[in-house]
């Protein structure tokens, strides 16, 4: 563009084209009326002949134009009430961020635009101006020395920032950033555009209304809405586009006067806190938000994570280093607070949660992370993957080619194979378990569960035992031990399939479960108490509004659960602690350190039943997959 003001006619055009579709299908709904009023003053001012053919023709025009009336009417009217989206926010007050209304209303007299009527934040990394003026989103604000029946004028847009960028971002970097956003106000402010704008988002509020009725007599009339809206939406979308285009070029251009160097480095940093932030939800606030806890400091996490990446990526080399300047978080009174705020609608928004803590939702620390979410986590899954081998149809271990007879003076015969859920299966080349007396409960959630089915009725094949072997007393059930979900998934082609397979159905009843939970829960009069707007169609569709990950398969699933119980029994056995990566997530450490090689053993034996390579890995950790572990 030369210059703003061509962009603004640029946008200004198209907004009037797009203001010519509305008065042409307003045009079109007033037609049969006049028709019908023509003819009746035809017939009265005796210019029209009289006859049963002229008012049979009144008649029906007279009855078409009432019908298109009332049809009309009936989309101006759902169109008027219709409340647009919002997205969703923290609202921001002057009062708890002076700072920050002061650098936005500096940055907009510089740029001689409109300031924003308020600040908002949200936890997306992304930055952009939002128009609240419809009258379900508060009353306009009456300008100054007007009395109150006299014309009201409209608010400016509010200036909605991404939570990471306050946090990530120096106050430099985060001024230059917002000028061709803050630019923006200046085209809003058209009342050619914003009278667009303003159809355009009451179509779609139209459309969401009529996709979310369900009822058979109500849902007539507002799906004949729901198709003149999409037909006037389709119309009207090249010309929208453009004008947004327009708008968007023009902004940019008036912004290239402030900041416009430092304005390059802030692009880059906009591209680094995107992949620390998906990284942070994604590897790290995830596993928490399924386990009913939510970390409430994302923000402040995110500058861990990027201070990480900056360590580990050459191509981040050096952007922690502006970690010693001012952040730009430090324009809000109470940053903490507002994290607090931004977190939890992150676990809304990503995940589904609450709209405010409670006894089965609680915020969760970065200290307190890897004992109350990592190695819970780790136990519910390993105490998930033990209910399914549990319920495993009985499959005995493979036995041993028949061995010559043994000396007599050989006092210890081979153990005899037996079914998999009364016993222990061994793992070759690793010592048996300790086991209590015989007058004693054995540890562990198995131990109390009675042997059922046909695994307690199928015989086990025992060789001739020797006078000694008799006196031995039956060894009692086995505690949950590694050293069985390894021969299972060894020894047992199927079981992989199977463990699978099971484990994706108790996965997917327990994500209903919690569905069903988060549908009871209700999600309007929770966000209306705590001042959070969604508009119509926005969150009636069921949250998480933006899932973070698609379903896991079965094999991703017993991967991680397989992983799960290694790291149980490291902890239980090795000494081993739960740690936190910030950009993987869930971390073992031995000894300090991070241990980052047991994916490939534990694929190994997921995918391909050899369990050589995870026992040279247990092997030189020091875990004893033969002891039991501590579940949840």
């Amino acid at each position: 563009m030369a210059s703003p003001e061509t962009g603004v006619l640029a946008a200004r055009a198209r907004a009037l084209a797009v203001l010519r579709i509305r008065s042409t299908a307003l045009a079109v709904a007033l037609l049969p009326a006049a028709v019908a009023v023509v003819l009746f003053a035809g017939r009265a001012t005796g210019h029209l002949g009289a006859g049963p053919g002229w008012d049979l023709a009144r008649w029906i025009a007279g009855g078409v134009a009432v019908l298109s009336l009332l049809l009309a009417a009936l989309v101006a009217v759902v169109v008027a009430r219709a409340r647009p989206a919002l997205s969703p926010s923290v609202p921001i007050s002057e009062k708890s961020a002076p700072d920050l209304y002061r650098l936005v209303r500096d940055l907009a007299d510089r740029l001689e635009v409109p300031a924003p009527s308020a600040i908002a934040l949200t936890p997306d990394c992304d930055s952009w101006l939002e128009d609240r003026t419809h009258r379900a989103h508060g009353p306009p604000r009456r300008a100054k020395g007007r009395a109150d029946g006299e014309r009201r004028v409209p608010e400016a847009p509010v200036l909605v920032i991404g939570s990471p960028f306050l946090w990530w971002m120096r106050v430099a970097e985060l001024r230059a950033l917002l000028a061709p956003v803050v630019a923006g106000t200046g085209p809003s402010a058209h009342p050619d555009i914003a009278a667009a704008r303003r159809f355009i988002r009451g179509l779609d509020a139209a459309v969401a209304v009529s996709a979310r009725s369900r009822r058979r007599v109500r849902g007539l009339p507002l799906r004949f809405v729901g198709r003149v809206a999409r037909l006037l939406l389709r119309a009207g979308r090249e010309h929208a586009t453009i004008m947004e285009r327009a708008v968007a070029a023009a902004a940019s251009e008036r912004a290239q006067t402030v900041d416009y160097g430092l304005r390059i480095v802030a692009q880059e940093q906009v591209g680094l806190a995107y992949a620390g932030w998906d990284r942070l939800l994604t590897r790290v606030a995830l596993p928490a938000w399924r386990m009913g806890r939510w970390p409430s400091r994302l923000d402040a996490g995110v500058v861990s994570a990027l201070t990480e990446l900056s360590r580990r990526d050459r191509l981040a080399d050096g952007f922690a280093s502006r970690l010693g300047e001012r952040p730009a978080c430090d324009l809000l009174e109470e940053p903490g607070a507002i994290d607090r705020a931004a977190s939890l609608l992150a676990a809304r928004l990503f995940h589904g949660g609450p709209a405010e803590p409670g006894p089965d939702w609680s915020p969760v620390g970065w200290n307190q992370y890897p004992e109350e979410v990592v190695d819970r986590k780790w136990r519910l899954e390993a105490a998930r993957l033990h209910r399914v081998l549990d319920n495993l149809p009985a499959t005995a271990l493979p036995v041993a080619p028949p061995v010559p007879a043994a000396p007599a003076q050989d006092p210890a015969p081979a153990a005899p194979p037996r079914p998999y859920a009364r016993t222990a299966a061994r793992t070759p080349g690793h010592r048996p378990p300790d086991r209590p007396p015989a007058d004693e409960p054995a540890t562990g959630s198995l131990a109390d569960e009675p042997a059922t089915g046909a695994l307690a009725d199928e015989p086990a094949t025992v060789p001739p035992a020797t006078g000694r072997h008799e006196e031995q007393p039956p060894a009692p059930a086995p505690g949950p031990t590694l050293a069985r979900v390894i021969d299972r998934l060894t020894h047992d082609a199927c079981a992989g399939d199977l463990v699978a397979a099971r484990l994706g159905a108790e996965v997917e009843r327990e994500e209903r479960e919690e569905a069903a939970r988060q549908a009871a829960r209700g999600t309007s009069p929770q966000d209306a108490a705590i001042g959070v707007a969604w508009g119509d169609g926005m969150a009636e569709g069921g949250l998480p509004l933006f899932p973070l990950q698609p379903p896991r398969t079965g094999r991703e699933l017993l991967a991680d659960h397989v992983t799960a119980m290694v790291c149980c029994a490291a902890v239980d056995t090795a000494g081993a602690t739960p740690g936190l990566d910030w950009l993987d997530g869930p971390a073992l450490l031995v000894d300090g350190a991070r241990r980052s090689d047991l994916g490939r053993p534990v694929l190994s034996l997921v995918d391909d039943g050899d369990a050589e390579p995870l026992r040279g890995w247990l092997t030189t950790i020091g875990v004893r997959p033969e002891k039991p572990v501590r579940l949840v």
